[in-house]
């Protein structure tokens, strides 16, 4: 079978050694696969809102990570452990993807589920994670699925306000509590990071006295955890913090203040 080497060959190309030939294709082949792998990458198609969708003001992507308590977790191991789920662009998009995954408060064992802007890894070493941070609440069980949907409905919303600084947030799952946090870019700058907090407490109506844990990416760099023992005692758990929080069941379909809080992009009477 011809292939573009033939083209190369010298008229006295038989009298080569012909292991040097078949390690010559080999590595001509290898490229080609390289290069085609690449063309293939750069010609995926862009995630954009379909006709007639409400686009948001950044593209998102869903993450989800799993691993065994106890094991010491280098970056690398980190990096190969986290799955994508998807990329969305718009309000509709966002929840095909939502309404099919598991709630938090269903999944088990080690589990994190990680929604960031487009191109930025949920990985404390990625360029725009690296000079940042995050705010941190530990959570009683069963209160993280709600906790969740509200603060990434407020992330997509854009209700932090804070320019471009927001770069995601995560869910993780744990034996004794349930712990949410929100990522942004600069750590240092401490009017934005106030308020992040300040918003929020908002919109996870927490009660006044809630602790709240800023912790810069560098300090988790340098004390990197072989499992996700809590530092501060788990939160929300008074009678009295209790009945500070909302009383409503969780509703799975968009519930209208969500809807509201996208810009007004949609009317508040649901999907």
């Amino acid at each position: 079978m011809n292939n573009k080497f033939d083209a190369l060959k010298d008229d006295d190309s038989g009298d080569h050694d012909q292991n040097e030939e078949n390690s010559t294709q080999k590595d001509g082949e290898k490229e080609k696969t390289e290069r085609d792998k690449s063309q293939s990458s750069s010609k995926r198609k862009a995630v954009v809102p379909g006709p007639a969708e409400h686009p948001l003001q950044y593209n998102y992507t869903f993450w989800y990570s799993r691993r065994t308590p106890g094991r010491p977790t280098s970056s690398q191991s980190y990096e190969q452990n986290i799955k994508q789920i998807g990329t969305f662009a718009s309000v509709e998009q966002f929840w095909r993807f939502y309404s099919h995954m598991v709630r938090p408060g269903d999944l088990t064992g080690h589990s994190d589920f990680h929604l960031f802007k487009e191109g930025i890894k949920p990985m404390w070493e990625d360029d725009a994670n690296k000079n940042g941070g995050k705010w941190i609440i530990r959570l009683r069980k069963g209160l993280a699925s709600r906790c969740w949907e509200n603060l990434i409905l407020a992330m997509l919303g854009e209700q932090f306000m804070v320019g471009e600084e927001i770069c995601g947030a995560v869910v993780s799952v744990r034996f004794q509590e349930d712990i949410i946090s929100i990522w942004n870019k600069t750590a240092s700058d401490q009017a934005t990071t106030a308020r992040i907090r300040d918003t929020l407490r908002r919109v996870l109506n927490l009660p006044p006295n809630t602790i709240m844990e800023y912790k810069t990416h560098t300090d988790s760099i340098k004390v990197r955890p072989d499992g996700e023992k809590s530092l501060l005692p788990p939160l929300l758990t008074s009678p009295r913090q209790k009945a500070l929080l909302p009383l409503t069941s969780v509703n799975w379909k968009c519930p209208a203040w969500a809807w509201e809080e996208f810009h007004g992009l949609v009317n508040s009477s649901g999907r």
